[in-house]
């Protein structure tokens, strides 16, 4: 069995004295780092819209670990950078919308859309859902998955 614990009350309610303050104080704290947190990926990603390999690198830990789910798995800033660009069929930068971003404790999670003009014409349209743990203050994995979008919005 769990035990509960009480619920906060305030000092005039007879909680000890400097307990409600601490507590909330907290939340304060933790929306900081998670704000934080957010903005480190959002420079991230400003990075890529512009092809700016110092400023993504700048956001990374040198241990870094990227995973594009069905496509590849790299290790390192070295092979990161080299990575950047994508492959040659693509050309940078890809056009990248976040739709929608949450964090939780040192993760966030991004769903993305995206164009990348194609070096044969054309372009792709894709999908995204990336997963970036980070570790003080940097991002040290990305798992990223890739949906190329072909008919429609979904498809």
């Amino acid at each position: 069995m769990s035990r509960m614990r009480e619920p906060l009350r305030p000092a005039h309610e007879g909680a000890r004295a400097g307990t409600a303050a601490s507590h909330e104080r907290r939340p304060e704290r933790r929306r900081r780092r998670c704000r934080a947190t957010s903005r480190r990926v959002t420079t991230y990603l400003d990075g890529f819209r512009k092809s700016d390999h110092e400023q993504i690198l700048s956001c990374l830990t040198d241990d870094i670990e990227w995973t594009v789910f069905g496509a590849f798995h790299l290790t390192g800033k070295e092979a990161y950078d080299k990575a950047i660009d994508g492959p040659p069929e693509l050309l940078d930068p890809p056009r990248l919308e976040v739709v929608r971003m949450v964090e939780q404790g040192d993760v966030v999670m991004a769903e993305l859309t995206g164009t990348v003009e194609r070096a044969a014409g054309g372009e792709m349209r894709m999908s995204m859902a990336e997963v970036f743990v980070m570790r003080d203050g940097k991002i040290a994995e990305r798992r990223a998955w890739v949906v190329e979008l072909k008919e429609n919005d979904y498809r």
